[in-house]
Formats: C-alpha cells, sequence, structure tokens
C-alpha cells in the first residue's frame, strides 16, 4: 500500500525521486529494487555510464539488471565524442517526460552532483567563454603543469578547488576564467544561482557509509572488474584506436591500465593507482553532496525500499504541510 501511494503522490505532484551518492556505496542494487516497488524507471546521473563500450569500469548496470528496470541516458555517445551537463539535462528531461507519460515513476539515480545539480536547478550560465583568456591558460597548463592552474584557483576560490581535480583542466581554466571576468568566485556565483527555486521539486536521498567500510566496498569492487575483463575492455578500446588522451580514456581504471598496456608501469601498480584514485573520487563527491544541504542524509545498511519509502512519504506530507 504504501509504495502504491508513493507512486501516486509521485506522479500527482511531480516530484523527482533521486537516489545519488559516491561510487561503490550501494545505489545500483537498492534503486532497482525501490524502482520495482514503485513502477519506476531510472535515469543514470552517472558522467561515465554515458560511453559506449566503456561497460565494466564505469559499473554499468548488466544486462540482467536493465532488464528488471528500463535504465535511460546510458551509452549515449562514443569515446571519443563530448558530452556536456547540458546534453545530460536535455536527454534527462526528454526521459522523464516520456516515462510520467507512460505512467511509470523517473528516478533518478547517479553520483554525479553536476548532474543532479544541472537537471533540478538549470544550468549555471555564468560569463560567456573568452577564447584568448583559455588559450592563455592553457599555455601556463602545458608550461608549468595541471597543479600551477589548481594552485592559482586554490588562492582566489578555495572551495571550487576543493571540488574540482587537479587534472580537471576544463573546470579548472573555467573557474579561473569566471573569477577573471567577475571578481567574483564560481562557488559563490553557483550558491546564488541555487538559491531560487529548483526547476524540478525532488526528494534526493544521498546514501552513506563509514570511510573504511567505502574503501573497502571500492576495493573490492577494482578487483571484481578485473575478474570480470576491465584490462581486456581497455585494450579494445585502445585496438579500436581511442587514444588513451581522451577525457573520457582519463577516467580512473582507463588511464592506469593503459599505461600499463603501453608498457609504463606494472599491472599491479596500476591497479593499486586505480583504486587510489577511486578513493579520491569517491571523497570528492561526498563533499560535494554535503554541499547541498537539500539531501536526505541515510545510512546504506539501513536503506531498504520500504524505509525510503517511509522517509518519501514523510516529505511529501511535511512540505504539503508547510505550504498550507
Amino acid at each position: 500500500m504504501s509504495a502504491g501511494e508513493l507512486r501516486r503522490r509521485l506522479l500527482d505532484e511531480g516530484v523527482l525521486l533521486c537516489i545519488l551518492g559516491p561510487t561503490a556505496v550501494g545505489k545500483t542494487e537498492l534503486a532497482i529494487e525501490l524502482a520495482r516497488r514503485i513502477d519506476g524507471e531510472i535515469i543514470s546521473a552517472d558522467s561515465r555510464q554515458v560511453y559506449k563500450l566503456m561497460d565494466i569500469g564505469t559499473a554499468k548496470p548488466t544486462p540482467q539488471q536493465r532488464k528488471l528496470v528500463p535504465h535511460h541516458v546510458i551509452d549515449c555517445v562514443y569515446p571519443d565524442q563530448t558530452f556536456s551537463a547540458a546534453e545530460f539535462v536535455r536527454l534527462a528531461e526528454e526521459a522523464i517526460s516520456d516515462i510520467r507519460r507512460r505512467g511509470k515513476v523517473p528516478l533518478l539515480v547517479g553520483g554525479t552532483g553536476l548532474y543532479f545539480r544541472a537537471l533540478v536547478d538549470g544550468l549555471f550560465e555564468g560569463p560567456s567563454a573568452d577564447e584568448e583568456l583559455r588559450r592563455r591558460l592553457r599555455e601556463e597548463a602545458r608550461l608549468f603543469g595541471p597543479e600551477h592552474l589548481h594552485t592559482k584557483l586554490r588562492q582566489v576560490d578555495p572551495d571550487a578547488a576543493a571540488k574540482i581535480h587537479p587534472n580537471d583542466l576544463v573546470r579548472v581554466i573555467r573557474a579561473l576564467e569566471v573569477y577573471e571576468k567577475t571578481g567574483k568566485p564560481i562557488s559563490k556565483l553557483q550558491k546564488q544561482w541555487r538559491s531560487g527555486s529548483p526547476k524540478h521539486p525532488f526528494i534526493a536521498f544521498c546514501l552513506s557509509r563509514g570511510r573504511e567500510e567505502l574503501y573497502r566496498r571500492i576495493e573490492e569492487r577494482v578487483d571484481r572488474m578485473m575478474e570480470m575483463g576491465f584490462l581486456e575492455e581497455v585494450k579494445r578500446l585502445l585496438d579500436m584506436g581511442y587514444s588513451r588522451d581522451l577525457p573520457s580514456m582519463q577516467t580512473f581504471g582507463y588511464k592506469e591500465l593503459a599505461a600499463y598496456l603501453c608498457g609504463e608501469i606494472g599491472l599491479e601498480e596500476a591497479i593499486r593507482e586505480t583504486k587510489k584514485r577511486t578513493r579520491r573520487f569517491a571523497r570528492k563527491q561526498i563533499i560535494w553532496f554535503r554541499g547541498d544541504d537539500r539531501l536526505i542524509w541515510v545510512e546504506a545498511r539501513s536503506a531498504t525500499p520500504d524505509r525510503l519509502i517511509e522517509l518519501a512519504l514523510t516529505h511529501l506530507d511535511r512540505s504539503r504541510a508547510s505550504h498550507r
């Protein structure tokens, strides 16, 4: 009865249900169970699962899982094609409309905080691109290394620097560009942009685990990926002509295994570095999500479909009462 009530209210009130959290926290299995209970379909909010041919290393839901529950915004582009937050929003909006039109419940699931915020709040536009400034910053990165630009960003916008990896030159350069053109940190402008009403009313659960437990799950997942043929997947991509320098191939695991296949490091070191980078990535995801006080944090070990259904109904009741 509760699952049916939640399904009805989500559709009647146009509320988007979300399950977020860091990599390896346990989102996929829980989301599939919940989607089956409320007759839902999943929209992936994962910036890596959009790439075709990159299946094992991005931990895509298996074909069997996709048969249980339809998934959207997966396998959208090839590894040498670009994919932006704007493109994600367009495809997610189309999926939401289609899912609801068929009487199903859309369920947003993933760990890419930027995609979540772009969908529910709209895209942060900021000042227009300054190609000359970007060229100069790229040249600085070439001469002095990416850490040089990240240090400059840390000096003017420590909040943004804490959320952007030093090797993510596109976002580092954009943050520096916004600061130089406006005199204001991009992190501050984004907070102002997000202070209005969301485009989509939503309930967002964010799963958490203790650090040691999460790290253990990450390491076990990497080992499992290797057993499933992760190395062979990377070799196949390289053999197909996809450059290891592509943004898609900078994803943790792909970068390290490509270095091994090119004879630059040993296999054990590649696996060790993959685990290390994945742990670091998970920490950055948690920092990102902690910055959004609208999320409902749930300990993953106690997160069951029944528990989330109960919490979601309580949230809907409180929202209704506050608007009376």
